[in-house]
């Protein structure tokens, strides 16, 4: 879309969700609107504001302004990276897109694997922040703001919006934030069920989508829809009956979706559609949920953010139960722990994160919970990275660690590294490219701004988390709004019952794949020494999807190590 006169053009890709008050706002200040899309409003909102627009707006958004008259280019992405935004600088020329895919279509963009950007993805199954792991290109990260001149060719990127710090008023009870949060949710889903197209609720039984099932009952003018994708084969994966238990409390249209089994097909149709591989096998039951929504509604919202705003995962309740272990050992002792884990103890083998994060403080520990590969393993596994290490030692868990504000205590220094690591780059990655194969818009209430703000900022960590609970204050609310026969205390990942399919068809696939000597780009001593291990009761099914989904992705684009 472009102004009247031609000075302004933009491409946008997500939803602006308050657009409707700031088309008000831009009325009274005397614009005037030849449409109703929240493209042509944004497109204002930069004309009135500038660079300023983004901190107006409240969205799932990647965009992209030209301005004509200042031969300039103004690039800004939402504040939790719900939508992708990949760019590359080349001599002659400035690439953008929404996928990495569309730059690699201009042949002077490197085939070749940026090797610090392989080191996070072999620690994390992801690449963080602004790297990115093909040479010469870049991702503009979330709460980012981009400029480009194209006459001084100077590209200038800063952080528009921070996670706020902590500014806990010690008078409110955890009753009194209940009352706070409802409301919030509440206005954070009526905008987001605002569509030209049907909108549906991806149900999965979980407290987060559960409670987003109840507040759309609320708010809803008409009947809502849900959906549930069940794996009738696979009892331990089937929420089907806890979703039921919501879907006829709330009396909504319910569609229960049984997944096929899945062939193995599956997997490099999803690492060419991945423009950066995730180690996240959870893409695949992503990947089929979206495909049978997408032949019901064309929009769902789902429970993405719960976890990380509200103190979900175990990983915090265990840094309470570490941080007491570690009182009770001497750090000479934990030093000691952490290299006989390094030196002795087989990748996979549990509880060897947990040992090698035990030298130094919590946020170190926090940072190797979920390690893949340690420094060690990685130049193993990847020979090329071996001569690196001496001047790179740990710089994925450094990374991590830095992430891990010890001033936020526990859980909320674990909080505040998920939400701006594995958030990003793992579920948010995971949720867009998976939707967006099927032509399904996925939008999140929970990372509405004024949720993310206040649940960092007003809640305290006694109401997220302790040794013993998660999500504190989400249960609370739920105990208002859920049935009383769902069990709020369990909490099952959105999985397949990968540990069963590698050892058939799919690990046959999987081996073949990592055994592959063309593209050679791991050791294959290393894969076999993992491949025995996996076999051997070692716990190594991520690790190896990992290595698969890298390796598919590299063959696909023809892409290298230097």
């Amino acid at each position: 879309m472009m102004e009247d006169h031609g000075a302004l053009q933009i491409v946008f890709n997500g939803e602006i969700y308050n657009h409707r008050e700031l088309r008000a706002e831009l009325e009274a200040r005397e614009y005037s609107f030849r449409s109703h899309s929240d493209t042509e409003v944004l497109l204002k909102a930069y004309r009135q504001w500038g660079d300023d627009c983004v901190s107006h707006l409240n969205g799932a958004f990647a965009f992209a302004i030209h301005d004509r008259e200042t031969s300039s280019l103004f690039m800004a992405r939402d504040r939790a990276g719900e939508k992708p935004l990949f760019y590359s600088q080349l001599p002659d020329r400035f690439l953008f897109a929404s996928e990495l895919k569309a730059l690699m279509t201009d042949l002077s963009v490197p085939r070749e694997i940026d090797p610090e950007a392989l080191e996070f993805y072999l620690a994390y199954g992801y690449v963080p922040g602004e790297r990115c792991l093909l040479v010469g290109a870049r991702k503009l990260p979330p709460a980012h703001a981009l400029s480009f001149c194209q006459r001084t060719r100077e590209v200038r990127v800063w952080p528009y919006w921070q996670l706020p710090a902590p500014q806990i008023d010690p008078a409110k009870t955890v009753d009194n934030l209940t009352d706070a949060l409802q409301p919030l949710l509440e206005d954070a889903v009526r905008r987001q069920m605002i569509a030209d197209v049907p909108v549906g609720i991806l149900l999965s039984g979980g407290l987060d989508s559960s409670l987003v099932t109840a507040i759309a009952s609320r708010v809803s003018p008409g009947r809502v829809k849900t959906f549930t994708i069940t794996f009738p084969e696979h009892k331990r994966h089937n929420e089907g009956p806890y979703a039921r238990i919501v879907a006829d409390h709330f009396g909504t249209e319910h569609t229960e979706l049984a997944a096929a089994p899945e062939t193995v097909d599956v997997l490099p149709r999803l690492a060419a559609q991945y423009d950066e591989p995730i180690g996240d096998s959870s893409m695949v039951p992503t990947f089929l949920v979206s495909k049978l929504i997408r032949q019901h509604c064309t929009v769902a919202l789902g429970g993405d953010g719960g976890d990380e705003l509200f103190g979900g995962y175990p990983s915090y309740t265990w840094l309470f139960k570490h941080a007491l272990a570690r009182k009770l050992m001497p750090s000479f002792f934990r030093s000691g722990v952490s290299t006989f884990a390094r030196r002795v103890l087989s990748v996979g083998r549990p509880g060897r994160n947990v040992l090698l994060g035990c030298a130094g403080d919590l946020s170190r520990a926090f940072a190797h919970l979920n390690l893949f590969f340690d420094v060690r393993s990685r130049g193993e596994l990847v020979p090329a990275l071996q001569g690196r290490q001496e001047s790179r030692l740990g710089l994925p868990e450094a990374y991590k660690t830095r992430l891990c504000d010890l001033a936020r205590g526990i859980p909320g220094m674990g909080m505040a590294a998920d939400f701006l690591s594995y958030l990003p780059e793992d579920i948010l990655v995971k949720v867009d490219r998976a939707s967006m194969l099927n032509s399904l818009e996925v939008r999140a209430p929970f990372l509405d701004q004024h949720i993310i703000e206040f649940a960092f900022c007003r809640v305290p960590n006694e109401c997220r988390a302790n040794s013993l609970e998660r999500k504190i204050l989400l249960r609370r609310l739920a105990a208002r709004l859920l049935p009383p026969a769902l069990d709020l205390r369990r909490k099952q990942g959105f999985a397949i019952p990968l540990d069963e399919w590698i050892r058939g068809d799919w690990g046959s696939f999987m081996h073949d794949v990592l055994t592959d000597s063309q593209n050679g780009l791991f050791s294959s001593r290393a894969i076999e020494r993992l491949w025995r291990g996996q076999q051997n009761g070692m716990k190594n099914t991520q690790r190896i999807f990992a290595l698969v989904m890298l390796k598919l992705w590299a063959k696909n684009y023809q892409v290298s190590l230097p």
